[in-house]
């Protein structure tokens, strides 16, 4: 199956806080996007972790 499970921290304070899928065909590098984060009450870049 090409699609994983993935789960996105915050690069600011550290904390998981969202999971999602990806194509690990399409994007073999780590996944980055800009998300919401309810412990600063901002948006900011969700990475995907390991």
């Amino acid at each position: 199956m090409p699609r994983d499970l993935i789960t996105l921290a915050c690069t600011e304070c550290k904390r998981r806080t969202y999971t999602s899928t990806k194509n690990k065909r399409l994007t073999p590098g780590r996944f980055e996007i800009k998300k919401y984060c309810r412990f600063d009450r901002k948006h900011t870049v969700h990475r995907e972790t390991r």
